[in-house]
């Protein structure tokens, strides 16, 4: 038991690295407690999936258009700046919103504003944590660190929509206090950077443009065939298999006879399975089995959402997502794991961002996603979503095997 623990959260003993973690934990709760609270107060104020899209979607399309330039400046600028700046920025999107709700002043527009601010912070922020990582652990357990910052990612996703349900459930706190609560989250997380060691600018930023140093970074990825497998497998399966979330409060309040509100415990579902299974590939993470388990969980990944469109109850709904929740987290944590044992450290930040672009699409994708199932229904749209995941499955798998068979000969 003592050889587990050991192996399997191995780069926690390095201390600015914990430090690191524990800001992340923080950071993570406020923004999955943000996916509950963003989707009932979107949908609750219109009625509609779309809505939910529509502020999903203005956090992607940032995501989407400021991620690699956000990666870039991750190898350029001191990467605590880049943190702190970022997670105060989110602190004051979360506390206009609480005042907003509070007034009564809160409409969609206002929502979608927030979130194209959160996408921004985020798009900044995600490079530079993921970069920092590579600068704080020893090469020998980097991959355990990039599983263990997946596993504070996934604790949130347990933690988060709890609280979130928490707060919408108790009269004196509700929306209002809940984006209260995420302010103070973030604050916090900005604070402790405050004693991280200090991470120098790159010494020759200032001789290359930010945007030449983007396009480096590109040609860097598309030379590398198993990186740029990896990151296609990455992003077009959450792109087309990670927005459930849009689809989900429609789902319990139009197919299965349960208020919206009660989305927070499908989440909970989710977030248990992928909390299990990021801590149990993190041991996986800097072994040959990486890329093996990495692919299989890709395909349970697919068969969860078919399991979710078929659901006859909110329990079974609640088994699909815990399926669901288990192989997407694993699949995650082993894909930042997997990726960065390739990638040189001057380019971790590009490189990272560029798989930040699969969270955008997933912003992107919720909008036409919820008009999907507007017209169709929750339960096609979920198995439209199975489908993708599964086929793109199969495609990449066959591809990575492939490499593989030509790195051995």
């Amino acid at each position: 038991m003592r050889s587990f623990f050991s192996e399997t959260f191995a780069a926690l003993a390095v201390g600015p690295f914990r430090l690191l973690w524990f800001g992340t934990l923080l950071a993570f709760l406020a923004f999955f407690m943000s996916t509950v609270v963003q989707s009932v107060v979107a949908f609750d104020l219109t009625g509609r999936n779309d809505a939910v899209g529509v502020v999903v979607f203005a956090q992607g399309i940032t995501m989407a258009l400021l991620g690699p330039i956000g990666g870039a400046y991750a190898d350029r600028l001191p990467k605590r700046r880049v943190i702190a700046t970022g997670q105060a920025v989110a602190a004051a999107v979360f506390a206009t919103l609480a005042f907003l709700v509070a007034t009564g002043r809160i409409h969609l527009a206002w929502l979608a504003v927030g979130s194209l601010f959160m996408g921004a912070s985020f798009a900044f922020l995600g490079p530079a944590r993921q970069a920092f990582t590579v600068e704080l652990v020893p090469a020998h357990m980097l991959g355990n660190g990039m599983a263990l910052s997946n596993v504070a990612n996934t604790a949130s996703r347990v933690l988060g929509p709890a609280v979130a349900g928490l707060c919408l459930a108790l009269p004196r706190l509700g929306a209002a206090g809940a984006y209260a609560v995420m302010a103070g989250l973030y604050s916090l997380s900005a604070t402790s950077v405050a004693w991280l060691p200090s991470s120098p600018a790159r010494a020759n930023a200032a001789d290359k443009h930010v945007f030449a140093d983007l396009a480096e970074g590109l040609r860097y990825v598309w030379g590398h065939r198993k990186v740029r497998l990896e990151l296609l497998f990455f992003v077009t399966v959450i792109l087309a298999g990670f927005p459930p979330d849009t689809v989900l409060p429609g789902l319990l309040e139009n197919q299965l006879g349960h208020p919206a509100a009660e989305v927070s415990v499908l989440y909970v579902w989710s977030a248990v399975g992928a909390l299990g299974a990021s801590v149990a590939v993190a041991r996986l993470a800097d072994s040959s089995r990486a890329l093996v388990a990495y692919s299989t969980l890709a395909f349970g990944f697919g068969a969860g959402l078919f399991g979710i469109a078929a659901a006859p109850s909110k329990f079974v709904a609640g088994v699909g997502m815990f399926v669901v929740g288990a192989c997407s987290g694993g699949f995650q944590a082993l894909n930042s794991a997997v990726i960065a044992r390739h990638v040189e450290p001057m380019y971790i930040g590009r490189v990272m961002s560029l798989t930040m672009l699969a969270f955008a699409g997933f912003g992107l994708m919720a909008l036409p996603f919820g008009i999907l199932a507007d017209a169709v229904g929750e339960r096609v749209t979920l198995a439209v979503m199975g489908s993708g995941v599964t086929g793109l499955s199969i495609f990449f798998s066959i591809g990575l095997a492939r490499v593989a068979r030509e790195d051995a000969a």
